[in-house]
């Protein structure tokens, strides 16, 4: 095969090497496993608010990436045009939670393998990551974060109040404190609950010189 031969095509050598069983078992698959990964990530989502709509196109990014790699594994010359074309794409929407990351490359991943035929090893390889994802999202925290926020008029009440935390809770960090001029003192406490019992936030309260006490969740992580 010559330079000329690999850029010689047309438009019935084109269709006549277009399998159509092929793409629609690999199209098929991909929607499946696409499927597959649109479950696990609404079962171990856990960020703030739930996006249906980036979670359908888990599924269609499955399905496309699919496509575009059967297009380009039957055709050199597309092959070429495509890897320019991608290279002037950019996309501006900024992913916060580094879990949706993983799971667009999860998506685009299992995309190229299925594209390249190799359906059993992106089926295999999505189960696994869909054991070990929902395994990790499922463990149990034994003690939930939250985030405490007091103000004290004075030292003696912010004496008192350390007094109270230390005894309420084994594990808790000072976040911060703030001495205001004719407000008082805040402080900001990062504490750890067991049972979910918020009895302590009103006793709290009721300490001579606490004017304000609240109690926030936090979603954060914490190191055994």
């Amino acid at each position: 095969m010559t330079f000329n031969d690999v850029f010689k095509s047309s438009f019935v050598d084109k269709v006549s090497g277009f399998s159509a069983i092929d793409s629609i078992i690999a199209l098929g698959a991909a929607f499946l496993v696409g499927l597959f990964i649109y479950m696990v990530y609404k079962k171990t989502f856990m960020g703030v608010m739930y996006s249906r709509p980036f979670n359908v196109s888990l599924v269609a990014l499955t399905m496309l990436t699919t496509f575009v790699i059967l297009a380009v594994t039957s055709n050199v010359v597309l092959s070429l045009g495509m890897v320019g074309a991608l290279s002037i794409v950019r996309f501006r929407t900024a992913i916060k939670d580094p879990m949706d990351l993983v799971f667009l490359f999860w998506a685009i991943a299992s995309g190229i393998v299925l594209g390249a035929g190799l359906i059993p090893l992106a089926i295999f390889a999505s189960i696994v990551m869909g054991l070990i994802l929902v395994f990790f999202a499922n463990k149990t925290v034994l003690d939930t974060p939250y985030i405490l926020m007091i103000n004290c008029s004075d030292e003696n009440s912010e004496e008192v109040v350390n007094k109270k935390i230390k005894s309420t809770f084994s594990k808790y960090q000072v976040k911060s404190k703030s001495v205001i001029a004719d407000r008082g003192i805040e402080l900001v406490f990062e504490v750890r609950m067991k049972n979910g019992e918020t009895k302590f936030v009103n006793e709290l309260s009721q300490i001579q010189g606490v004017t304000n006490s609240v109690l926030v969740s936090y979603n954060g992580d914490y190191a055994a």
